[in-house]
Protein backbone atom coordinates (compact mmCIF):
# COMPACT_ATOMS: atom_id res chain seq x y z
CA UNK A 1 0.00 0.00 0.00
CA UNK A 2 2.81 2.37 0.90
CA UNK A 3 4.48 1.69 -2.43
CA UNK A 4 1.26 2.46 -4.28
CA UNK A 5 0.85 5.76 -2.38
CA UNK A 6 4.46 6.68 -3.08
CA UNK A 7 4.03 5.87 -6.78
CA UNK A 8 0.85 7.94 -6.96
CA UNK A 9 2.57 10.89 -5.22
CA UNK A 10 5.54 10.65 -7.57
CA UNK A 11 3.23 10.63 -10.56
CA UNK A 12 1.48 13.76 -9.29
CA UNK A 13 4.84 15.49 -8.84
CA UNK A 14 5.86 14.59 -12.39
CA UNK A 15 2.53 15.82 -13.72
CA UNK A 16 2.91 19.01 -11.70
CA UNK A 17 6.42 19.65 -12.99
CA UNK A 18 5.26 18.96 -16.54
CA UNK A 19 2.39 21.41 -16.15
CA UNK A 20 4.75 24.01 -14.68
CA UNK A 21 7.14 23.62 -17.62
CA UNK A 22 4.31 23.96 -20.11
CA UNK A 23 3.08 27.03 -18.28
CA UNK A 24 6.55 28.50 -18.15
CA UNK A 25 6.97 27.86 -21.85
CA UNK A 26 3.62 29.43 -22.56
CA UNK A 27 4.46 32.32 -20.29
CA UNK A 28 7.75 32.76 -22.09
CA UNK A 29 5.93 32.89 -25.41
CA UNK A 30 3.50 35.48 -24.05
CA UNK A 31 6.43 37.54 -22.78
CA UNK A 32 7.80 37.99 -26.30
CA UNK A 33 7.60 41.66 -27.25
CA UNK A 34 5.76 42.84 -30.35
CA UNK A 35 8.16 45.10 -32.25
CA UNK A 36 5.43 46.39 -34.54
CA UNK A 37 3.21 47.53 -31.65
CA UNK A 38 6.15 49.14 -29.86
CA UNK A 39 7.14 50.95 -33.06
CA UNK A 40 3.58 52.18 -33.58
CA UNK A 41 3.39 53.45 -30.00
CA UNK A 42 6.74 55.21 -30.40
CA UNK A 43 5.89 56.62 -33.81
CA UNK A 44 9.08 55.22 -35.30
CA UNK A 45 10.51 52.05 -36.78
CA UNK A 46 11.39 49.32 -34.29
CA UNK A 47 13.76 46.45 -34.90
CA UNK A 48 14.09 43.16 -33.06
CA UNK A 49 17.44 41.60 -32.20
CA UNK A 50 18.09 37.83 -32.20
CA UNK A 51 17.81 37.77 -28.40
CA UNK A 52 14.33 39.29 -28.47
CA UNK A 53 15.20 42.90 -27.58
CA UNK A 54 13.19 45.59 -29.41
CA UNK A 55 15.14 48.74 -30.24
CA UNK A 56 14.21 52.26 -31.34
CA UNK A 57 16.69 54.76 -32.75
CA UNK A 58 16.86 58.44 -33.63
CA UNK A 59 19.96 59.97 -35.20
CA UNK A 60 20.47 63.66 -34.37
CA UNK A 61 20.83 65.00 -37.89
CA UNK A 62 18.86 68.15 -37.04
CA UNK A 63 21.81 69.98 -35.45
CA UNK A 64 25.28 70.11 -36.96
CA UNK A 65 27.95 69.21 -34.42
CA UNK A 66 31.71 69.55 -34.48
CA UNK A 67 34.00 67.65 -32.13
CA UNK A 68 37.57 68.86 -31.73
CA UNK A 69 36.99 71.07 -34.77
CA UNK A 70 35.82 68.23 -37.05
CA UNK A 71 32.25 67.99 -38.41
CA UNK A 72 30.90 64.90 -36.68
CA UNK A 73 28.43 62.37 -38.10
CA UNK A 74 25.58 60.95 -35.98
CA UNK A 75 26.72 57.36 -36.58
CA UNK A 76 29.88 58.19 -34.62
CA UNK A 77 27.92 58.52 -31.37
CA UNK A 78 25.17 61.13 -31.80
CA UNK A 79 22.32 58.67 -31.84
CA UNK A 80 19.44 58.39 -29.37
CA UNK A 81 18.12 54.91 -28.65
CA UNK A 82 15.75 52.95 -26.44
CA UNK A 83 15.81 49.18 -25.94
CA UNK A 84 12.96 47.05 -24.61
CA UNK A 85 13.37 43.62 -23.00
CA UNK A 86 10.57 41.29 -21.93
CA UNK A 87 10.09 41.09 -18.17
CA UNK A 88 7.61 39.46 -15.74
CA UNK A 89 5.91 42.85 -15.28
CA UNK A 90 5.66 43.48 -19.03
CA UNK A 91 8.88 45.09 -20.21
CA UNK A 92 11.99 46.90 -19.11
CA UNK A 93 13.31 49.85 -21.10
CA UNK A 94 16.79 51.32 -21.09
CA UNK A 95 18.05 54.08 -23.33
CA UNK A 96 20.23 57.06 -24.03
CA UNK A 97 19.01 60.33 -25.53
CA UNK A 98 21.22 62.96 -27.15
CA UNK A 99 20.37 66.37 -25.68
CA UNK A 100 21.72 69.86 -26.15
CA UNK A 101 21.79 72.11 -23.11
CA UNK A 102 18.40 73.76 -23.65
CA UNK A 103 16.77 70.38 -24.34
CA UNK A 104 17.66 68.74 -21.04
CA UNK A 105 14.90 70.26 -18.91
CA UNK A 106 12.00 69.63 -21.36
CA UNK A 107 13.31 66.11 -22.00
CA UNK A 108 13.46 65.33 -18.27
CA UNK A 109 10.02 66.80 -17.66
CA UNK A 110 8.55 64.72 -20.50
CA UNK A 111 10.27 61.58 -19.21
CA UNK A 112 8.88 62.06 -15.70
CA UNK A 113 5.40 62.92 -17.01
CA UNK A 114 5.31 59.62 -18.89
CA UNK A 115 6.51 57.19 -16.24
CA UNK A 116 10.17 57.02 -17.21
CA UNK A 117 13.16 57.33 -14.90
CA UNK A 118 16.25 59.44 -15.53
CA UNK A 119 19.32 57.40 -14.61
CA UNK A 120 22.24 59.44 -15.89
CA UNK A 121 23.16 62.80 -17.45
CA UNK A 122 26.68 63.57 -18.63
CA UNK A 123 28.94 64.36 -21.57
CA UNK A 124 30.59 61.92 -23.98
CA UNK A 125 32.88 64.40 -25.77
CA UNK A 126 35.29 67.28 -25.19
CA UNK A 127 35.51 70.38 -27.40
CA UNK A 128 32.12 69.72 -28.96
CA UNK A 129 30.13 72.60 -30.46
CA UNK A 130 27.37 73.00 -29.54
CA UNK A 131 27.78 71.15 -26.26
CA UNK A 132 26.26 67.67 -26.39
CA UNK A 133 24.98 65.74 -23.39
CA UNK A 134 23.48 62.29 -22.98
CA UNK A 135 20.47 61.52 -20.84
CA UNK A 136 20.05 57.89 -19.83
CA UNK A 137 16.57 56.60 -19.07
CA UNK A 138 14.95 53.52 -17.60
CA UNK A 139 11.54 52.17 -16.76
CA UNK A 140 9.36 49.11 -16.26
CA UNK A 141 5.77 48.28 -17.13
CA UNK A 142 3.58 47.99 -20.19
CA UNK A 143 5.84 48.06 -23.29
CA UNK A 144 3.52 50.23 -25.36
CA UNK A 145 3.14 52.79 -22.56
CA UNK A 146 6.91 52.88 -22.17
CA UNK A 147 7.28 53.36 -25.93
CA UNK A 148 4.79 56.22 -25.83
CA UNK A 149 6.86 57.76 -23.04
CA UNK A 150 9.98 57.61 -25.22
CA UNK A 151 8.01 59.23 -28.03
CA UNK A 152 6.79 62.04 -25.79
CA UNK A 153 10.34 62.68 -24.60
CA UNK A 154 11.77 62.78 -28.10
CA UNK A 155 8.81 64.89 -29.32
CA UNK A 156 9.54 67.48 -26.60
CA UNK A 157 13.05 67.83 -28.00
CA UNK A 158 11.84 68.02 -31.60
CA UNK A 159 9.24 70.64 -30.68
CA UNK A 160 11.90 72.85 -29.11
CA UNK A 161 14.24 72.51 -32.10
CA UNK A 162 11.40 73.26 -34.53
CA UNK A 163 10.77 76.60 -32.82
CA UNK A 164 14.44 77.34 -32.07
CA UNK A 165 16.75 75.60 -34.58
CA UNK A 166 19.92 76.72 -32.80
CA UNK A 167 20.51 75.48 -29.22
CA UNK A 168 20.31 78.28 -26.65
CA UNK A 169 23.40 79.48 -24.81
CA UNK A 170 21.81 80.25 -21.43
CA UNK A 171 18.72 79.52 -19.37
CA UNK A 172 15.70 81.77 -19.68
CA UNK A 173 15.45 84.61 -17.17
CA UNK A 174 17.52 87.58 -16.12
CA UNK A 175 21.20 87.17 -15.39
CA UNK A 176 21.87 88.17 -11.75
CA UNK A 177 24.42 90.88 -11.06
CA UNK A 178 27.87 89.73 -10.08
CA UNK A 179 27.95 91.73 -6.85
CA UNK A 180 26.26 89.55 -4.24
CA UNK A 181 23.97 90.94 -1.54
CA UNK A 182 22.08 88.06 0.04
CA UNK A 183 20.40 87.93 3.44
CA UNK A 184 22.16 84.83 4.72
CA UNK A 185 20.32 84.79 8.06
CA UNK A 186 16.96 84.52 6.27
CA UNK A 187 18.23 81.53 4.28
CA UNK A 188 19.53 79.93 7.49
CA UNK A 189 16.03 80.05 8.90
CA UNK A 190 14.49 78.63 5.73
CA UNK A 191 16.96 75.77 5.35
CA UNK A 192 17.47 75.07 9.04
CA UNK A 193 21.24 75.12 8.59
CA UNK A 194 24.15 77.48 9.18
CA UNK A 195 25.77 79.06 6.15
CA UNK A 196 29.37 79.72 5.22
CA UNK A 197 29.94 82.95 3.30
CA UNK A 198 32.91 83.90 1.15
CA UNK A 199 33.24 86.50 -1.61
CA UNK A 200 29.50 87.16 -1.39
CA UNK A 201 28.61 83.49 -2.00
CA UNK A 202 26.34 81.95 0.64
CA UNK A 203 26.94 78.21 0.88
CA UNK A 204 25.36 75.31 2.77
CA UNK A 205 26.92 71.89 3.19
CA UNK A 206 25.36 68.74 4.66
CA UNK A 207 27.59 65.72 5.24
CA UNK A 208 26.70 62.06 5.01
CA UNK A 209 28.39 58.90 6.27
CA UNK A 210 29.49 55.88 4.26
CA UNK A 211 32.35 53.46 3.73
CA UNK A 212 35.09 53.27 1.13
CA UNK A 213 37.25 50.15 0.95
CA UNK A 214 36.00 49.29 4.43
CA UNK A 215 37.03 52.68 5.85
CA UNK A 216 34.40 55.01 7.33
CA UNK A 217 34.19 58.28 5.38
CA UNK A 218 31.98 61.34 5.61
CA UNK A 219 31.45 64.88 4.42
CA UNK A 220 35.11 65.87 4.61
CA UNK A 221 35.84 63.16 2.01
CA UNK A 222 33.22 64.47 -0.40
CA UNK A 223 30.04 62.76 0.80
CA UNK A 224 28.01 65.96 0.85
CA UNK A 225 24.91 67.71 -0.34
CA UNK A 226 25.66 71.38 -0.91
CA UNK A 227 24.10 74.54 -2.34
CA UNK A 228 25.73 77.90 -3.12
CA UNK A 229 23.73 81.11 -3.66
CA UNK A 230 25.08 84.10 -5.60
CA UNK A 231 23.45 87.40 -6.58
CA UNK A 232 20.80 89.30 -4.63
CA UNK A 233 17.70 88.29 -2.72
CA UNK A 234 15.56 89.43 -5.66
CA UNK A 235 17.65 87.83 -8.42
CA UNK A 236 20.05 85.00 -7.62
CA UNK A 237 21.43 81.73 -8.90
CA UNK A 238 21.95 78.57 -6.91
CA UNK A 239 24.32 75.77 -7.84
CA UNK A 240 24.64 72.57 -5.91
CA UNK A 241 24.85 68.83 -5.60
CA UNK A 242 22.71 66.20 -3.83
CA UNK A 243 24.31 62.97 -2.62
CA UNK A 244 21.78 60.12 -2.87
CA UNK A 245 21.39 56.38 -2.51
CA UNK A 246 19.70 54.53 -5.38
CA UNK A 247 16.23 54.64 -3.83
CA UNK A 248 16.48 58.40 -3.32
CA UNK A 249 17.47 59.36 -6.87
CA UNK A 250 14.09 59.51 -8.62
CA UNK A 251 12.20 61.22 -5.74
CA UNK A 252 14.91 63.88 -5.41
CA UNK A 253 15.09 64.51 -9.17
CA UNK A 254 11.34 64.81 -9.46
CA UNK A 255 11.17 67.20 -6.51
CA UNK A 256 13.94 69.39 -7.88
CA UNK A 257 12.07 69.73 -11.16
CA UNK A 258 8.79 70.50 -9.38
CA UNK A 259 10.71 73.29 -7.68
CA UNK A 260 11.87 74.60 -11.08
CA UNK A 261 15.50 73.71 -10.46
CA UNK A 262 17.39 72.47 -13.52
CA UNK A 263 19.20 69.14 -13.44
CA UNK A 264 22.60 69.59 -15.12
CA UNK A 265 24.37 66.31 -14.30
CA UNK A 266 23.63 62.90 -12.78
CA UNK A 267 26.46 60.46 -12.17
CA UNK A 268 28.62 58.71 -9.59
CA UNK A 269 31.74 60.19 -7.97
CA UNK A 270 33.25 57.02 -6.53
CA UNK A 271 33.58 53.30 -7.17
CA UNK A 272 33.30 50.68 -4.45
CA UNK A 273 31.67 52.79 -1.76
CA UNK A 274 29.06 51.40 0.65
CA UNK A 275 26.28 52.09 0.02
CA UNK A 276 26.62 53.13 -3.64
CA UNK A 277 26.06 56.89 -3.93
CA UNK A 278 24.86 59.00 -6.84
CA UNK A 279 25.14 62.75 -7.32
CA UNK A 280 22.78 65.16 -9.04
CA UNK A 281 24.09 68.63 -9.85
CA UNK A 282 21.50 71.37 -10.16
CA UNK A 283 21.17 75.03 -11.16
CA UNK A 284 18.40 77.51 -10.50
CA UNK A 285 17.60 81.18 -11.04
CA UNK A 286 15.18 83.41 -9.16
CA UNK A 287 14.58 85.01 -5.74
CA UNK A 288 16.67 83.39 -3.02
CA UNK A 289 13.66 82.51 -0.86
CA UNK A 290 11.98 80.62 -3.72
CA UNK A 291 15.20 78.76 -4.54
CA UNK A 292 15.77 77.87 -0.89
CA UNK A 293 12.17 76.69 -0.51
CA UNK A 294 12.62 74.32 -3.47
CA UNK A 295 15.81 72.93 -1.95
CA UNK A 296 14.18 72.50 1.46
CA UNK A 297 11.35 70.49 -0.11
CA UNK A 298 13.84 68.23 -1.91
CA UNK A 299 15.77 67.71 1.33
CA UNK A 300 12.56 66.82 3.16
CA UNK A 301 11.54 64.32 0.48
CA UNK A 302 14.98 62.73 0.56
CA UNK A 303 14.81 62.45 4.34
CA UNK A 304 11.43 60.70 4.14
CA UNK A 305 12.76 58.15 1.63
CA UNK A 306 15.85 57.55 3.76
CA UNK A 307 13.76 56.93 6.88
CA UNK A 308 11.43 54.51 5.05
CA UNK A 309 14.39 52.51 3.72
CA UNK A 310 15.61 51.98 7.29
CA UNK A 311 12.36 50.35 8.40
Amino acid sequence: MKHKLWAASAALVVIGIGAWLVGAKAGGQKAQLDAEKIGQAAGSKATKTPDGVVRLGWARTDVKVTVDGMPYQPFGGLGSWAAFAAAPHGAMVMGDTVVFQDEVTPAIDAAFANGLEVTGLHNHFFFDEPKVYFMHIGGTGDPEKLAKGVKQMWDAIKKLRASHPDPAKHFAGDVPKADSSIDADALDNLLGSKNQTQDGVVKYTIGRDGKMHGVKVGGSMGLTTWAAFSGSDESAVVAGDFIMTASEVQPVLRTLRKGNLHIVALHNHMIGEEPPFYFVHFWGKGPTRALAASLKTALDVQREVTMKSKH
